[in-house]
């Protein structure tokens, strides 16, 4: 007799997600993306990309070049609404964190529509506050840098 392999439901693999937010690496967390996969990140403001298509290796790298500035503590206030589509997930969580150079907390809200096939991730569209975000990641001069380019191209 052979061993069926179980394929992880989107709800399966979005709860692995959420444990594996905390990897200062991203190492579990990059694995549960497929290739591609195609992040959208709707609320982008100016500068940054609104929809990305990339590896799981890819974003691999990118969350080992960002391990170390932040330290991410807990995942709280989750709720997953699961849809008459087996393959999309709706999650809307909490992340809490600090800046390891400042010390300064954080908590970044979330709500992300997770395509998930085949046991991967192969779509995100993330949403959440980019002020937010900045101020806790330490971009905001960047934030504000694009913000008053795109002001000043809208008056060119």
């Amino acid at each position: 007799m052979t061993e069926q392999k179980h394929t992880p439901t989107a709800r399966e693999v979005v709860e692995r997600f959420l444990d594996a937010a905390l990897d200062p690496a991203g190492k579990h967390l990059a694995d549960l993306y497929g290739d591609p996969v195609v992040i959208e990140m709707p609320f982008a403001p100016p500068g940054f990309p609104r929809r990305t298509e990339t590896t799981s290796e890819q974003l691999r790298a990118r969350y080992e070049a960002g391990a170390g500035a932040r330290e991410y503590t807990k995942v709280d206030s989750v709720v997953i609404h699961e849809t008459r589509n087996p393959e999309v997930v709706v999650v809307e969580y909490d992340v809490h964190g600090k800046d390891v150079a400042t010390g300064k907390q954080f908590v970044l809200s979330y709500i992300n529509v997770m395509t998930v096939r085949d046991g991967r991730i192969v779509h995100s569209k993330d949403h959440s506050d980019p002020i937010v975000a900045a101020k806790a990641l330490g971009m905001l001069p960047k934030l504000v840098e694009a913000l008053t380019a795109d002001l000043e191209n809208e008056g060119a």
